[in-house]
């Protein structure tokens, strides 16, 4: 009788555990897969202005002086950042994607000066690699552009952007635009507002750079030393020469226009 008693005690225990584990596995919510956003930045309002008011589901968060806008575009996951002008912004932005958001992917869009003979106001620019064309240690016998122990014989050093990326979103670009052209080249960055011939000609000459402008080859950088795909977009604003200061300004909203265009269009097929 005792052994009866016992048996009948641990098959209870046996039901009414396999029961429990049901009912946990029923209570327990399912685990979504966790989707990394993609990361937009913009240097400037009016490159990110568009972007943002077709943001659904917003969160902004506040780091570093800057806003990042997290939400949906296009039924895609997306962290939106205006930078700020210049290589130092532009890096401090893009490593806080990296770190704080974990993004999948980096776009960098907005407007630049044309140098490639055959570019126009309108068009634009996607990138197959950036410099930083400010980059001089030249006294110690390196080229412009070189970064130390980041290319060989002290050659200009290169970051090259994802090839698939860049052949997307030239495809993309060419059915947003209508009387222009997107081309993919280098692009060439620095501190300093282009708007100089000489500098047009050296920048063509030892870069055979496309386009100019004062962030890319910044994030470009440091999404290399990340192992973060990235692509650079730029709608050609001005063609870098003399009238640059001039033609900028009339030119600005309309090329930041066409890029907005371009991502939002892009972030569907990624």
């Amino acid at each position: 009788m005792k052994k009866i008693l016992v048996i009948m005690m641990a098959l209870f225990a046996i039901l009414t555990g396999c029961s429990s584990n049901e009912k946990a596995k029923e209570e327990a919510p399912e685990k979504k897969e966790q989707v990394q956003p993609i990361g937009i930045i913009g240097a400037m309002d009016s490159e990110v202005k568009t972007l943002k008011s077709k943001l659904e589901n917003v969160k902004v968060t506040k780091k570093a002086g800057l806003e990042f806008h997290a939400g949906e575009l296009n039924g895609k996951s997306v962290v939106i950042v205006q930078s700020g002008v210049g290589k130092v912004n532009a890096a401090l932005c893009t490593q806080i994607l990296i770190d704080d958001f974990n993004v999948s992917t980096l776009i960098n869009s907005g407007v630049a000066g044309g140098l490639y003979s055959e570019l126009k106001v309108g068009d634009v620019v996607v990138s197959n690699r950036a410099v930083e064309h400010d980059m001089d240690i030249t006294a110690f016998g390196h080229k412009k552009g070189y970064i130390s122990d980041m290319s060989e014989n002290g050659e200009p050093t290169y970051f090259e952007t994802d090839k698939e990326l860049a052949e997307k979103t030239q495809k993309v670009a060419n059915e947003v635009l209508k009387d222009n052209k997107a081309y993919i080249g280098t692009i060439a960055s620095g501190d300093i507002f282009v708007s100089n011939a000489d500098l047009k000609a050296e920048l063509i000459k030892d870069h055979d750079a496309y386009a100019a402008e004062m962030e890319g080859a910044a994030i470009a950088h440091v999404a290399s030393v990340n192992n973060v795909p990235v692509i650079i977009i730029r709608s050609i604003s001005d063609l870098a020469n003399g009238e640059a200061d001039v033609t900028y300004e009339e030119f600005e909203i309309k090329a930041a226009e066409n890029s907005a265009e371009i991502v939002m269009n892009l972030v569907k097929q990624l």
